[in-house]
């Protein structure tokens, strides 16, 4: 074999970086919050519900891919777009929606990565979250774009970890295969509030306005050629699957350790101190690997997701590649968020409270910016010439109900005491 030609590793390099930032994106989607409900999952219904997380690709690779459509022909970001074609009133609720989620994640997912640095290397946790924060912060005040976004692409391998961690679970792989392919007909109520408190952790708004961010702000003087655009839907694609498949992996690790000797856990943190006499020390490590990997993942998106969103609203200049004086106020926002999770987890807020707060406040705020979303792709005078298809948009309201609905539910459920 002859090493490929100059010309074709620049090819295929370039085109893995098209598609690279849809998987970023979709993998940023398993943060911490969708680790330890995946936990809980686990440990109460087994195997049963291993179907829920093959589900999740389908759903996220609509939203994704709409996205992707339409900052890349207008060049600018879902918020920004709200604002200039309905008004600040709809912007507002998107904004509010978006940066309660938000603020709430990055305190929860800050205590679950400093968590699991804390139980590999064999220290407090309390004193990992400001070295961690911090240096997170730094990340974002010194690397530009492309070199951030370098480091977690880089970052994505670490969640192969919970891939290895499911391995050396040992499950029942005839019960696993059937649990992920044969939908319980019937569900318990148990079981259904399962289902509605993974899928409400999945479809976070941030998803999908990262990826109009990514597309709209910090590539906007990229070409808006079809190629480009079946790139990102191709990424769209890829990413889906990766996060439905490390989703999947979760699952059956806390089914086969926690679900088959009936443990209770709390959290993340909990299951990979739960995960050490039931599979192994080494299972035990790398789910903490994972779990810290999902941390640091998620963070800078949801950190400057929210930046971005308070930054459109108030029309400041705003993005990972602007120099700090240019962009004061967009790097204030970033570092204020980080400082606001730091203070959250020295007054000791539960974590399983935030966690609970996460979820809910995402099932309901998650279908207003994909409607809003849907309805300017198919806007002509937002896209002109290049719409998303209408089979596309039907999937995408499809997507909005089934989140708004299972959000909904979540909340009924949870005023009920059911779960």
């Amino acid at each position: 074999m002859f090493p490929p030609e100059p010309k074709a590793r620049h090819a295929a390099l370039k085109a893995l970086a098209d598609f690279g930032p849809e998987v970023l994106t979709a993998a940023s989607d398993n943060d911490p919050t969708n680790v330890g409900v995946a936990a809980i999952v686990g440990a109460q219904s087994g195997y049963q519900l291993s179907w829920v997380a093959l589900l999740v690709g389908p759903l996220l690779a609509v939203v994704l891919a709409i996205a992707a459509q339409l900052s890349i022909v207008t060049r600018s970001d879902l918020q920004s777009l709200v604002l200039k074609h309905y008004g600040r009133r709809i912007a507002r609720v998107l904004l509010v929606s978006v940066v309660l989620v938000n603020l709430v994640t990055i305190a929860a997912d800050l205590q679950a990565g400093a968590a699991g640095i804390g139980l590999l290397v064999g220290v407090e946790p309390d004193w990992v979250v400001l070295p961690l924060g911090l240096a997170l912060v730094g990340l974002l005040l010194i690397g530009k774009y492309d070199e951030v976004v370098s480091v977690l692409r880089f970052g994505l391998l670490g969640f192969l970890a919970f891939g290895a961690a499911a391995i050396l679970a040992h499950p029942d792989w005839s019960q696993v295969l059937s649990g992920s392919l044969n939908p319980a007909a019937a569900l318990r109520p148990a079981d259904l509030a399962n289902v509605l408190a993974l899928l409400g952790t999945t479809l976070t708004a941030y998803v999908y306005l990262w990826e109009t961010i990514t597309r709209g702000v910090d590539e906007r003087h990229a070409d808006r050629s079809g190629v480009r655009l079946a790139r990102a839907r191709v990424g769209a694609i890829v990413g889906s699957i990766f996060t439905a498949v490390i989703l999947w992996f979760m699952l059956v690790t806390c089914a086969a350790t926690l679900g088959l000797h009936h443990e209770n856990v709390a959290d993340a943190q909990d299951t990979a101190r739960a995960l050490r006499p039931l599979a192994g020390p080494l299972a035990a490590d790398f789910f903490a690997v994972g779990l810290i990997t999902s941390a640091v993942v998620a963070l800078p998106v949801l950190m400057a997701t929210t930046a971005h969103v308070v930054g459109a609203e108030f029309d400041w200049r705003r993005g990972l590649s602007e120099r700090i004086g240019h962009a004061r106020g967009f790097y204030a926002v970033l570092v204020a968020s980080i400082g606001l999770a730091i203070a959250v987890g020295a007054a000791g807020v539960p974590l399983l409270t935030m966690l609970v707060a996460a979820s809910i406040i995402g099932g309901l705020a998650t279908p207003i910016g994909i409607i809003l979303m849907v309805r300017l792709a198919r806007d002509p005078q937002v896209m002109g010439g290049q719409r998303v298809s209408a089979g596309l948009a039907i999937a995408g309201f499809t997507v909005a109900a089934v989140v708004g609905g299972f959000g909904l539910a979540y909340v009924a459920y949870g005023l009920l005491g059911r779960f």
